[in-house]
């Protein structure tokens, strides 16, 4: 059941069926319903990442998956799961498709800071329209090297 916290009906509901479940000693789950990252987002992402590997010489998949997830942002990307039959631990590495907008900004950010820091390396942010359009043309002369 999916409701709204900002509409009275919705909350009057989801009090009565809370109640309900506890009642009844049902096993429930509540969580918040966050936006998935948006397309710009996802655009903007591809844009910097492909931008910074062409400029220390990478691939874009390496970039995205070493560095972006591995190694900036492990606290958003790594899932651990142990086997409950075997006890083997497995690491995954969620996709940036299932961040939400709020963990996507998160990991840009990082992202940006990091190579400025530690490469000396300007990222543009989202707005500078200008700059991420040269960035883009730089990547179409040169993407047979992403």
């Amino acid at each position: 059941m999916i409701l709204n916290g900002g509409i009275e009906v919705d909350r009057i509901k989801a009090k009565e069926h809370l109640i309900w479940l506890i009642n009844n000693k049902k096993r429930f789950e509540i969580r918040q319903i966050r936006k998935k990252r948006t397309d710009s987002q996802r655009k903007y992402l591809h844009v910097i990442l492909s931008y910074y590997a062409l400029e220390v010489g990478e691939t874009l998949e390496y970039i995205k998956q070493e560095v972006f997830k591995k190694e900036i942002n492990p606290d958003i990307f790594k899932t651990t799961r142990v086997n409950p039959k075997t006890g083997v631990v497995r690491i995954d590495w969620r996709s940036s498709e299932a961040l939400d907008t709020k963990e996507m900004t998160i990991c840009i950010d990082r992202f940006r800071n990091w190579s400025s820091k530690n490469f000396g390396i300007y990222i543009p942010e989202a707005n500078e329209k200008q700059f991420l359009d040269h960035i883009e043309n730089e990547i179409e002369k040169q993407k047979q090297w992403l």
